[in-house]
C-alpha cells in the first residue's frame, strides 16, 4: 500500500491550500483515511478523519479544514481554509485497517510521506 501526500506549500495567514493523497491501485472503501500532521517538536496529531462513514475534526481546525474522498480514484483530500501560522506542520495522509474510530496515530498502519504546509506572511 502506497501513498502519496501532495499540495503543500508556503501561504500567508488567512490564505488556502488543498492537500492531495494519491493511492494508486489501493483502494480506499476498506479502510479508515486520516490526514495528521506534526510540527517541529511536537508529537503527530490528528487533524481529520473519517471511519465508518463518521468524520472527525480536531477542535483546532473545525470550520476552517474539510476532509474529502474520492473512492473511485483513490484519493482523499484535505481543503485548509484560513490558514494560521499555527498550522504549519508536515501533513501526512493514513489509512487504518484495525477500524478503530479515534483519529490517533495508533490506529493508521499505513503512512505516506508527508508534505511541507508553511504559513507565514
Amino acid at each position: 500500500v502506497q501513498l502519496q501526500a501532495s499540495g503543500g506549500g508556503l501561504v500567508q495567514p488567512g490564505g488556502s491550500l488543498r492537500l492531495s493523497c494519491a493511492t494508486g491501485s489501493f483502494t480506499l472503501d476498506y479502510y479508515d483515511i486520516g490526514w495528521f500532521r506534526q510540527a517541529p517538536g511536537k508529537e503527530r496529531e490528528g487533524v481529520s478523519c473519517i471511519s465508518d462513514g463518521r468524520i472527525y475534526y480536531a477542535e483546532s481546525v473545525k470550520g476552517r479544514f474539510t476532509i474529502s474522498t474520492d473512492y473511485a480514484k483513490g484519493a482523499m483530500y484535505l481543503q485548509m481554509n484560513g490558514l494560521k501560522p499555527e498550522d504549519t506542520a508536515v501533513y501526512y495522509c493514513a489509512a487504518g485497517s484495525f477500524l478503530r474510530p479515534q483519529c490517533t496515530e495508533a490506529n493508521y498502519d499505513y503512512w505516506g510521506e508527508g508534505t511541507q504546509v508553511t504559513v507565514s506572511s
